[in-house]
Order: structure tokens, then sequence, then C-alpha cells
């Protein structure tokens, strides 16, 4: 009965203690900007190119 107890205590300090919520999704949010940019610079040109080919072809009809 005692360990049933010291779990349930445990449980409830556990859920209890969200502290570390808030700045684990900051840095997740901001890394994955991080990421969308770098991705969008490395990949645009190459993006914009395939659009321009793309419309290119479609007016040209």
């Amino acid at each position: 009965m005692t360990t049933l107890r010291g779990w349930a205590a445990r449980a409830r300090l556990l859920l209890g203690d969200d502290r570390g919520d808030v700045p684990g999704w900051v840095l997740i949010t901001l890394m994955t900007a991080g990421l969308v940019v770098v991705i969008w610079a490395l990949a645009g040109p190459a993006l914009s190119g395939v659009f321009q080919q793309a419309i290119d072809r479609v007016t040209g009809f």
C-alpha cells in the first residue's frame, strides 16, 4: 500500500509540474522556423525556375 501511495504522489508531482513545456515549445518553434528559412534559401531559386517553366508551358499553347 505504501508503494501505491508513493507512485500516486509522484504522479501528481510530475503531472502538476509543467514549467519545462513552454521553453521546449519555443525552442521547437524557433528551430522549425530556422529550418524553413534554410530550406527556402536553398530550394527557392530551383522552385521558382520550375514554376516559371510550368507557366511558360501552359501559356505557350
